[in-house]
């Protein structure tokens, strides 16, 4: 008995459409097009970058070995602004100024925002209250010095109302020399921990809480589990956002120019604000060129070590 074989069936040609996709979709990389997406998509905010901070930059490493005036052309003078910067009295004291400013903004700020996350990570995550720690961060810092100009005013300001009330002498916050440089750190510290501790409460998120439950079966508290398992752990974050925060408060200027001007005596003078003086107030674009090159290669230099000495690119998450 003959068994009938069944040939294969045969395959039907592509229509004219099918196959022209197939030819041209033969012989090309998968993902070819991407590249050209991605550049479509980086263009923006590449020309910015370029437009905005790279080559003012690089501008600005030019004027600061020229004398220039904006009402004549650069004149190049090598590295004489740069001698008259370091043999300038004002300069350094600037500097000091600021030094003594970041450490004030830093130190206070850093540990509040810490508690404030800590706090809402333990206690409540309620986005309400996310939201009223980040309002103050809302204001510009202009209007937050004009604020708390008015508030802390010797004669009139509420603040020292109060304190008057309470039978204590007025406090001339921003008009003594003592009292300035620490009264705009803490200005600017309200106006950031906000911001700073919703930074910090992001990474306390990552943390497993497992450990957390281990720990407390293992009898640890509160405080043991904070240096035990969340320092160590948040560590990479807590080290971005102290980059972030020093190079931030480098730069304080807005604060100091609506509320003290520099003064009294030049107790309030930073760095930003003297260059601005020396830019925009005696023409002298060359010398404040040469101040902001200098205080670039500082900002550049404290990076650098922060990064390597809390070790922000390791993390102690498996």
């Amino acid at each position: 008995m003959t068994m009938a074989t069944s040939s294969p069936p045969s395959r039907l040609p592509l229509s004219g459409t099918e196959g022209a996709r197939t030819e041209r979709g033969k012989g090309r990389a998968p993902g070819r097009g991407d590249g050209r997406l991605a550049a479509v998509f980086i263009a923006p905010a590449l020309t910015g970058f370029v437009v905005f901070l790279l080559w003012p930059t690089l501008r600005g490493i030019y004027l600061s070995f020229t004398r220039f005036n904006l009402l004549t052309p650069a004149e190049w003078v090598g590295f004489a602004n740069y001698d008259r910067m370091i043999h300038d009295p004002i300069f350094w004291d600037s500097l000091k100024v600021t030094v003594e400013y970041v450490v004030i903004n830093i130190g206070v700020q850093t540990v509040s925002a810490l508690a404030i996350a800590v706090l809402l990570q333990r206690l409540t995550q309620s986005p309400v209250l996310r939201g009223i720690v980040l309002t103050p961060y809302l204001m510009s810092n202009v209007v937050a010095g004009l604020v708390w100009l008015w508030i802390l005013d010797n004669q009139l300001g509420i603040g020292n109302e109060i304190i008057a009330g309470l039978g204590f002498d007025r406090v001339p916050f921003l008009a003594d020399e003592t009292w300035a440089v620490p009264t705009i750190a803490l200005i600017n510290v309200w106006r950031h921990v906000g911001y700073t501790a919703l930074l910090l409460f992001a990474g306390l998120m990552a943390i497993p809480n497992d450990m957390y439950e281990a720990a407390k079966v293992d009898g640890a508290s509160e405080w043991r589990m904070f240096w035990r398992i969340t320092m160590p752990l948040l560590r990479p974050v807590l080290a971005v956002v102290l980059i972030m925060t020093v190079i931030g408060s480098f730069q304080v200027f807005d604060t100091v120019a609506v509320t003290t001007g520099g003064g009294p005596a030049n107790a309030t003078n930073v760095l930003q604000f003297y260059i601005y003086q020396s830019a925009f107030g005696r023409f002298q674009f060359g010398y404040a060129s040469a101040m902001s090159v200098a205080l670039l290669v500082v900002l550049s230099a404290i990076t650098v070590l922060q990064y390597r000495l809390t070790r922000a690119g390791q993390t102690d998450l498996g």
